[in-house]
């Protein structure tokens, strides 16, 4: 989702409350860095004492509980654990991972968590600046490994006891209220299209229901693992931004990984290596991959809701484009299952 331009207002307003939480982790930090704001705010600050690098993340507020918020860092020891590189959560100086600060000129509260920074280029980027088709097909074989990794570890971990999520599951994703939003109310779709994507999102609400939730295909997701969400280092690969993850399907993961290429002219041939790379280390049936375009409109629907929910966000060219997309995908739909 967009980023805000970062100016000195932005500094001014976050920064001390970024200063006030640093004292409660056992760090003696030194050049504090505003680097992204987005719901989440987000600096890069080093240990004076081994020059070391920290990620320090204002979370959004009313996004998470703090039972969720702790969750999270349970499930990236455990990938780390188990050989997927994920950022290394810090403990907080009271043994927990996340403490309260107020942003006084906004006049709101927000939990901050601290966790290790991870130098690279996000893969992103890499797939930007390259016209290489076949350096491009190579890298998505490498996204479609480590996503099949993570489904490998979240399938058949468990989780101790007080683990929370939210569920991106039938209700999570089609229900009356989904978690990112109602999205055929929407202002940019006329009634009668409000009236498909409401039918749409009843006979796909269905059809999720009919899917299942078998620990074959639904566990934990990173639920945003698309390319921007992956650093590439000297040696390895490493997944962050865990804010999104959730209780979901397989299928939704890859689908994600995949929506922001899907317009591009090789798109099918970034699939077929995601693919590859995927079932070199984790089975997916060839039912499972025939819902990969439901699951794109489904990613394209969320979408829509999250921003219907933010109304201040000027996100007119991004609907002249998603919109029509949604309406014909919706009256094009059967339901596979």
């Amino acid at each position: 989702m967009p980023e805000a331009q970062l100016d000195q207002a932005d500094i001014d307003v976050f920064t001390p409350a970024a200063e006030a939480a640093l004292a409660a982790f056992p760090i003696d930090p030194v050049d504090l860095e505003l680097i992204a704001l987005s719901e989440n705010v987000t600096f890069r600050v080093r240990h004076r004492a081994d020059g070391a690098s920290f990620v320090l993340r204002l979370h959004r507020p009313g996004y998470h509980t703090l039972a969720e918020l702790n969750s999270e860092p349970l499930w990236t020891r455990a990938l780390n654990e188990a050989g997927i590189s994920a950022p290394v959560p810090m403990a907080a100086r009271d043994g927990g991972h996340y403490v309260p600060v107020t942003v006084a000129a906004r006049s709101e509260q927000r939990f901050v968590g601290m966790a290790s920074w991870t130098d690279g280029e996000l893969l992103s980027d890499i797939i930007d600046a390259t016209q290489d088709a076949s350096a491009t097909a190579r890298h998505f074989e490498q996204l479609g490994g480590i996503i099949a990794a993570l489904h490998n570890q979240a399938s058949v971990w468990s989780p101790p006891a007080g683990f929370t999520r939210h569920a991106l599951d039938a209700d999570g994703l089609m229900g009356e209220a989904p978690f990112w939003g109602a999205f055929w109310e929407h202002s940019a779709f006329s009634p009668s299209e409000q009236a498909l994507l409401k039918t749409t999102r009843d006979k796909v609400h269905g059809m999720l229901q009919r899917y299942g939730k078998d620990p074959s295909r639904f566990s934990l997701i990173h639920a945003d693992l698309h390319p921007g969400n992956i650093l590439v280092g000297q040696d390895r690969l490493t997944v962050i931004d865990f804010d999104d993850a959730a209780f979901g399907w397989h299928v939704y993961d890859i689908a994600v990984a995949l929506k922001y290429n899907q317009t591009e002219p090789g798109f099918d041939a970034l699939q077929a290596a995601l693919l590859k790379g995927y079932r070199a280390a984790r089975h997916l049936s060839d039912f499972d991959e025939a819902l990969i375009p439901t699951f794109m409109m489904i990613r394209r629907m969320a979408q829509v809701g999250w921003l219907h929910q933010r109304p201040e966000i000027d996100a007119r060219e991004f609907m002249e484009t998603a919109g029509p997309e949604v309406c014909r995908q919706c009256a094009a739909f059967k339901p596979p299952i």
